[in-house]
């Protein structure tokens, strides 16, 4: 019914932003994180991660910065709980194949559930202890309208532990709290 959204990804970045799936809205208006209640743009900012708020509209622009944007799976629903075993199948290697391929300095997974359908295990929030080749792992909170489990501030905080992390010489002396 909506095309796919494309996978913003070259070699080079600093991070890619790894989604669940679209939802209805972004296939909709084809932009990532267009939902009404999602904060990731927001965040992006208000972390130090882009020097400007951008709009979904504008979401092509993260290139600009160093970041990256694509999906755990490319096929848009209502709820990632629509998804089915198929779209895991194919969507799984797939990512896993673009991202040795674009490797990023880091890859973080916009949500605790994104990550652990692609891991395969249970995980908990920020630095993962293992990489993706040389691919640092964060995991963040997703952002969400529909995610309830953190304040907004918690959400925040785990951009702001990622953008002090990618900075230059601050890698070593981040650490993020579980």
């Amino acid at each position: 019914m909506y095309p796919e959204l494309p996978d913003y990804l070259r070699p080079g970045l600093k991070i890619v932003f790894v989604g669940f799936n679209p939802g209805e809205r972004s296939a909709a208006v084809g932009h990532y994180y267009a939902g009404r209640g999602n904060q990731f743009w927001n965040f992006l900012y208000e972390s130090g991660l882009t020097p400007v708020r951008l709009a979904p509209e504008e979401d092509s622009r993260v290139l600009e910065f160093g970041l990256g944007l694509t999906d755990v799976v490319k096929r848009w629903s209502k709820s990632s709980s629509e998804l089915n075993a198929e779209d895991y199948r194919s969507g799984i290697p797939s990512l896993k194949a673009k991202l040795l391929r674009a490797a990023p300095r880091a890859v973080a997974f916009n949500g605790k559930t994104a990550f652990e359908r692609f891991h395969g295990s249970r995980v908990e929030l920020g630095l993962q202890p293992h990489c993706l080749g040389n691919s640092r792992i964060f995991v963040l909170p997703s952002t969400s309208g529909r995610n309830g489990s953190l304040s907004r501030s918690q959400k925040l905080a785990y951009f702001c532990h990622l953008a002090r992390w990618a900075q230059p010489g601050a890698r070593k002396r981040v650490h993020v709290n579980h």
